[in-house]
């Protein structure tokens, strides 16, 4: 099967009573037709925690159709496109195995991975306060990837997702992953990764400098 998006998802800012910050919009879910991919995200997609999400480096969240489905499985629930906060809901690629800075051609707009998405609080309270859920998504390896928005364009359902450029460094998402969660003693080596966000690099400095 090749790469492509099963849907493209979007959400609204809505109050959440006794969480930290109030209010989510990581509920996300599909969309028709086609939708605007900008520097800043999808139109119509709106973020609550503008201090941990977002951005450019963190315009577009994509997860795995397939990983929805293995966890759909194991929660004994269903799961819906975008039930994990994702943008692009995608089959046929291993996101895990996605290299940073790898660049993709979806639509006519094109996108940058960027870095892993790392789970918080929020994550475990939308799928109902599971416990031990932030340890066991943080096990499981596979947290999708981030995208910049690097060409802006029209993007849908059912547009190929077309791999254009790979770095030759190699290092995947599922590294980085690993490395910023579990096995941190490999933070320093992200400084020879030029295309992670400043904020991943922040970490790696103060790794190597401890």
């Amino acid at each position: 099967m090749s790469a492509s998006v099963v849907s493209v998802n979007v959400g609204r800012v809505v109050d959440t009573p006794g969480s930290l910050l109030g209010r989510t919009s990581i509920d996300r879910r599909p969309v028709t037709g086609r939708i605007r991919a900008t520097e800043l995200g999808l139109i119509g997609d709106e973020v609550a925690d503008t201090k941990h999400h977002g951005g450019r480096d963190q315009a577009v969240y994509a997860y795995e159709r397939e990983d929805l489905d293995r966890w759909a499985a194991e929660l004994g629930r269903e799961l819906h496109d975008g039930n994990f906060g994702e943008n692009l809901t995608t089959g046929g690629i291993d996101l895990a195995a996605a290299v940073i800075g790898e660049r993709w051609r979806i639509g006519d707009a094109e996108f940058e991975v960027s870095s892993p998405r790392t789970p918080c609080g929020t994550f475990r309270n939308h799928l109902g306060n599971l416990r031990g859920w932030v340890k066991r998504f943080t096990a499981d390896g596979r947290p999708g990837a981030y995208l910049r928005v690097l060409v802006e364009g029209e993007i849908g359902a059912g547009d190929e997702i077309t791999v254009l450029h790979r770095p030759e460094h190699g290092v995947t998402i599922a590294e980085v992953f690993r490395a910023i969660t579990t096995e941190k003693q490999h933070l320093p080596g992200l400084l020879e990764v030029p295309e992670l966000p400043a904020k991943v690099h922040r970490w790696a400095r103060e790794a190597r400098a401890s």
